[in-house]
């Protein structure tokens, strides 16, 4: 099927996604979990096929900035359907969604020349692999620890607005919260370590700023699960150091990417 195809297919099925969402949000509509699931589900098989065609190449793996934020858009909504499944979180499709949209449309005006990683490696592979799935998933931390804290503000003021009213307990919260980035400081730690194991001479390579976001992104999880189990941290304070970690994190990589393609052109 034509990567035009795939595009506008995932594109329109995305945008029902979200139009149902935000009606659902406002008390117009319910929207289930059944049909939820159906059409992010079919939007996410076009989306990953489109995915694939773009990445996989004959000469190798085109991992350039657009190309590789098409993948982890996809790995992040998947991520989403399958928590929806047992966890409220319906609310982040309202983000989700149009992000997935926005990198599906980068890959169609992108004309920058493919960034080939042609080394079959299966340890390369794993550490591509791993680090992907850490960033999907300390992103989807990043977009509920920002609804946490607007919750938190607007439960202290006393301000009874519709998201308050659409979202799950404040406990429930925290709770999916701090699941999403045990899981994602697990991943995280052993991408950076299939890193250190299969990548050889990073700085020849220009991935030591890489290296270094990174490992203090993975610090400030850390020290936020120690403050969680030793003093208690919730609330604004744990939103605080999620968004700060994935910032790290973004600049680890996509800052990185944007850099070497944009900037300096390596």
């Amino acid at each position: 099927m034509g990567t035009l195809i795939l595009a506008v297919t995932s594109l329109l099925l995305y945008s029902i996604g979200t139009a149902l969402q935000a009606l659902s949000f406002r008390g117009r509509v319910h929207a289930g979990v059944a049909i939820t699931s159906v059409i992010g589900g079919v939007a996410l098989v076009s989306h990953g096929l489109l995915a694939w065609q773009v990445v996989h190449l004959e000469s190798g793996y085109n991992l350039g900035l657009f190309e590789s934020s098409a993948v982890i858009s996809w790995l992040i909504v998947a991520m989403l359907l399958v928590l929806n499944l047992r966890k409220p979180v319906h609310n982040l499709f309202l983000g989700i969604y149009p992000l997935a949209c926005l990198s599906i449309l980068a890959v169609l005006i992108n004309t920058t020349p493919p960034r080939i990683v042609a080394d079959s490696s299966y340890g390369i592979l794993a550490h591509i692999t791993l680090s992907i799935t850490a960033y999907s998933l300390l992103s989807l931390a990043a977009a509920q620890a920002l609804l946490l804290h607007i919750q938190n503000n607007q439960l202290k003021s006393n301000y009874n607005s519709a998201l308050i009213r659409n979202l799950p307990p404040l406990q429930t919260m925290e709770s999916l919260l701090f699941e999403m980035v045990w899981a994602g400081v697990v991943m995280l730690t052993f991408a950076i370590l299939t890193g250190a194991v299969f990548i050889d001479d990073l700085f020849a390579q220009h991935l030591a700023h890489k290296t270094v976001f990174s490992l203090l992104s993975l610090a400030v999880f850390v020290a936020l699960l120690i403050g969680r189990y030793t003093k208690g941290w919730r609330g604004t304070t744990a939103s605080r150091w999620t968004l700060a970690g994935t910032a790290l994190l973004m600049l680890a990589y996509f800052g990185s990417k944007l850099a070497l393609e944009f900037i300096f052109q390596l």
